[in-house]
């Protein structure tokens, strides 16, 4: 059996789970991807993961009202509090497969991964 990227995430005090860049090296992601930082941020300096939605924090809630909640979902921002608020959210929901990208675009910059920085 196939672990999935959820499989993998490391579980912590909250109903998400936290995701590490390294994780996604050399994997293809199966997972829906939710960038919640503003959009000159999307496509600025530290660019998004290749797929990735924009969906701004303040939006979320709006916007994932019509989602999966059995979907795996990775939330994404610039450091990984505001994705972590926004996967806070979305548990409250009732998803059950969300994970927060731990250092967010900082971290994943760091680790070399692949960006795009067209919307």
């Amino acid at each position: 059996m196939t672990r999935t990227l959820y499989d993998t995430a490391t579980q912590n005090a909250r109903a998400y789970r936290d995701i590490y860049p390294d994780a996604l090296r050399g994997r293809p992601v199966d997972v829906r991807i939710i960038d919640v930082r503003e959009p000159s941020e999307f496509t600025g300096e530290l660019g998004h993961i290749p797929g990735a939605s924009l969906v701004p924090l303040g939006t979320v809630s709006t916007a994932a009202s019509s989602w999966n909640r059995d979907a795996d979902l990775l939330v994404v921002c610039r450091s990984g509090g505001r994705s972590a608020r926004a996967a806070e959210q979305l548990c409250a929901m009732g998803f059950r497969r969300v994970m927060n990208l731990a250092g967010g675009m900082l971290a994943y910059n760091e680790a070399n991964l692949p960006t795009s920085r067209s919307s």
